[in-house]
């Protein structure tokens, strides 16, 4: 029988009020894993009371005390970093290096919170006035909580968590029920670093808990990743119930390629960003847009490259890509390419009839290109969230700029070139919050925000570095007047 997961509140793992489970199941062999449960709102809100107590205490700690859990979960992270990238591989089906990619990034973010001390500060002005001083000081807001994503369990929460609580506040971390172990596990480490009962708390759950979430009172903020249907309804729910909101939507990723382009680097970067993780990342190329002579050497370069891609389990040597999430996700991408043809799309390369030998039952979707695709019809314009790569042909630089900003979303853009002019036009130019100079995913670093544009991205400050600690804070300006009593009026 498999093993049933449990929540994490208020420094105690206990039970949850479930009615439903569901099996988490590897997407590569289709075996289960476990049993999450379907939590209920009473779960949330006693996770929700739990934090706001501790928050009393949390709050009024130093911060260079608070940071010093984040220096033991770093260490604890790196400990079983090998340990993480191989959960996230089972429950996720992405390639083991990819995983180890993502804890990385994950530990990247726990290192730069760990400068809060510094990177909260406020600022001040003496004699704003005679005799009279002003002070900005930066305070936590509450509690806040994440509704994670399932394509990057170990990473997505780390782009909120530890700004959070390092800022002062308490925090509810609420994974995909799809891949809820990696957070499990996480949360195991983080109760090993003596953290106060209460200022990390994890429920799992699906819909029932996002809506306690938006709607319980004592939380303050709200963090999600996901499509920007769901993205659009937890922003409106969440500010019409007064709450902060930063809501990460869905990508239509393009890439232009000009003539200039080193067309051996990019093919290569251009497989990594569109095939890996199968597809399924917000920052996954989408359609590729060769100008001028690009066209031909580019096509049969990435045509070789995606028919070559070894596919399977990710746990395996030389696997360069997985499955997808679910057999629902595989039949919605093969119905995806279907509209494409009905469209008068070409395959080039089929991907389709993927039987991966060991694992005929896996959720594969092998790389599979269109090509003579239109560029107002919906494959061009619909997130497929798969392993699936557009081909367009445009004649000039301005044309394929044009195409990039007409799209509703504003997630990454990105250029291959040898031209700096042509760069930095296109860097000006581009309408999406992550440009990529001949880079296939250009996901920021810790220490910068992970922007997003248009329909992409619901809300003002952004996850990672400042604006982490911006959306987690609230400012308070003081003005005081220290008078000299001797003084005569």
């Amino acid at each position: 029988m498999a093993t049933v997961l449990q929540n994490y509140i208020n420094g105690e793992w206990c039970n949850a009020a479930a009615a439903d489970y569901l099996d988490v199941i590897n997407p590569a062999t289709t075996e289960v894993l476990a049993s999450v449960p379907l939590s209920s709102a009473s779960d949330l809100d006693r996770a929700a009371e739990a934090a706001a107590t501790a928050f009393k205490t949390w709050r009024r700690t130093p911060a260079t005390d608070r940071i010093q859990y984040l220096f033991k979960l770093k260490a604890l992270l790196d400990e079983h970093f090998e340990d993480l990238a191989q959960t996230i591989t089972q429950e996720c089906g992405k390639t083991l290096a990819e995983s180890k990619g993502e804890m990385r990034r994950a530990i990247e973010n726990v290192e730069v919170a760990c400068g809060i001390p510094i990177l909260m500060q406020g600022y001040n002005s003496e004699d704003i006035a005679r005799g009279i001083d002003e002070i900005m000081i930066r305070q936590p807001i509450g509690v806040a909580a994440v509704i994670a994503p399932f394509n990057f369990p170990g990473m997505i929460p780390f782009w909120f968590l530890p700004y959070a609580i390092a800022c002062g506040n308490t925090y509810i971390i609420k994974p995909s029920e799809k891949v809820p172990l990696t957070m499990q596990k996480v949360m195991h480490l983080i109760a090993q670093t003596g953290l106060p009962n209460g200022v990390v708390n994890l429920v799992n759950g699906a819909k029932d808990v996002v809506d306690a979430i938006l709607d319980h009172p004592a939380i303050r903020a709200v963090s999600f990743v996901g499509s920007t249907p769901v993205a659009r309804y937890v922003y409106s729910r969440a500010a019409a119930n007064g709450k902060r909101a930063q809501c990460q939507g869905g990508a239509k990723n393009p890439v232009i390629v000009l003539p200039d382009a080193d067309i051996a680097m990019t093919t290569r970067i251009l497989a990594d960003s569109a095939f890996g993780c199968a597809g399924q990342r917000c920052l996954a190329a989408s359609i590729a847009v060769t100008v001028g002579d690009a066209r031909k050497t580019f096509t049969e370069a990435i045509a070789d490259a995606a028919q070559s891609r070894k596919v399977g389990y990710g746990l395996e040597d030389g696997v360069q890509m997985g499955p997808v999430i679910t057999a629902q996700s595989r039949d919605r991408i093969v119905s995806a390419i279907q509209k494409g043809t009905d469209e008068g799309a070409t395959v080039l390369v089929d991907g389709r009839e993927p039987a991966v030998p060991g694992y005929e039952q896996g959720y594969f979707v092998r790389p599979t290109i269109l090509q003579n695709i239109d560029p107002a019809g919906e494959i061009a314009r619909t997130e497929i969230f798969g392993p699936v790569l557009s081909l367009i042909h445009l004649e000039t630089i301005d044309d394929a700029i044009a195409l990039v900003n007409q799209g509703q979303y504003g997630n990454m853009a990105c250029l291959f070139t040898s031209s700096g002019a042509a760069a930095r036009k296109f860097r000006y130019e581009a309408e999406a919050g992550n440009i990529g100079i001949n880079i296939g995913v250009a996901a920021p670093m810790a220490f910068f925000p992970f922007s997003g544009w248009k329909d992409s991205f619901f809300g003002d400050l952004h996850g990672q570095g400042h604006q982490a600690i911006e959306f987690f804070t609230q400012t308070k300006v003081v003005v005081e007047r220290w008078q000299d009593w001797s003084r005569q009026f």
